[in-house]
């Protein structure tokens, strides 16, 4: 890694010092670092939202469940209306307009309202993805986020350190997000299992892809960027959230594919 880092802090054949490449490398590791607490954070709080939100909505007490669902799942009124009524296409909604209100106005934000955007998203992702408790065993949840977590560790480490620029596959890995998503639009009307398991499928490898093509990106952009100190406390904010995003596709992909429903 010092090695790359001296090459890229010394454009035309300049030679470097030790001390400002010693410089330059700790700077990044440091930039890394703070992507990768704020991705972890968010998954956290993304985590605890979404078991929070189960636990209140289902219930063993017929006198306090509002609807059954299936033999041994009743929900109580909070559930049903975080998981039955209209309601909750506002909640599955509504991460995405956090999304475009972060990527639309980071830029006249403060670092600290940014992150506060973040944290907010990821709470109401939270809220969106506790549905996965009422449709997997807790025990393959489980499973397939910690296998999720070491693809998502291997693949970030390899976009890291890798020598090969990636660049040259963004376009198709973009081309493949977007047909991702009208495949799942249209599998909301035809319901077909066909379909769905082709959209896991490839979008286990466009996700896998995103992530270590975005971790080489935001490597580059600190070594090239000329960031100043709100500019890059910005960045990793916006950082954190596309690796967040792709650990998150990554893992409900993998957990359509490999995951034991109740």
């Amino acid at each position: 890694m010092a090695q790359f880092d001296r090459n890229a802090a010394a454009p035309f054949g300049r030679t470097v010092p030790r001390a400002e490449a010693a410089a330059v490398d700790a700077g990044l590791r440091a930039y890394m670092l703070s992507i990768y607490n704020y991705m972890m954070l968010g998954l956290a709080i993304t985590g605890f939202a979404a078991l929070g939100t189960y636990m209140l909505s289902v219930t063993d007490d017929p006198a306090s469940a509002a609807v059954r669902l299936r033999e041994g799942l009743m929900l109580t009124a909070f559930g049903q209306w975080v998981f039955i009524s209209p309601l909750k296409y506002v909640i599955m909604l509504a991460p995405l307009g956090v999304v475009f209100l972060l990527g639309a106005r980071i830029n006249s934000m403060s670092p600290q309202a940014a992150q506060i955007t973040f944290w907010v998203f990821a709470g109401l992702m939270g809220l969106s993805l506790a549905s996965i408790f009422l449709v997997y065993t807790h025990t393959s949840i489980v499973r397939v986020f910690f296998i999720t977590a070491a693809s998502f560790g291997a693949l970030s480490l390899y976009g890291y350190t890798t020598k090969k620029d990636l660049s040259g596959m963004a376009s198709f890995l973009i081309m493949g997000l977007f047909g991702l998503v009208i495949a799942s639009l249209v599998n909301l009307f035809l319901a077909s299992s066909a379909l769905q398991f082709a959209v896991s499928v490839i979008g286990v490898l466009v996700f896998a892809g995103l992530t270590a093509w975005d971790t080489q990106r935001l490597k580059t952009e600190y070594l090239y960027g000329g960031m100043d100190g709100v500019t890059q406390e910005k960045t990793a904010i916006l950082g954190a959230l596309s690796l967040y995003l792709n650990f998150i596709n990554l893992f409900t992909m993998l957990l359509s594919l490999f995951g034991n429903r109740e």
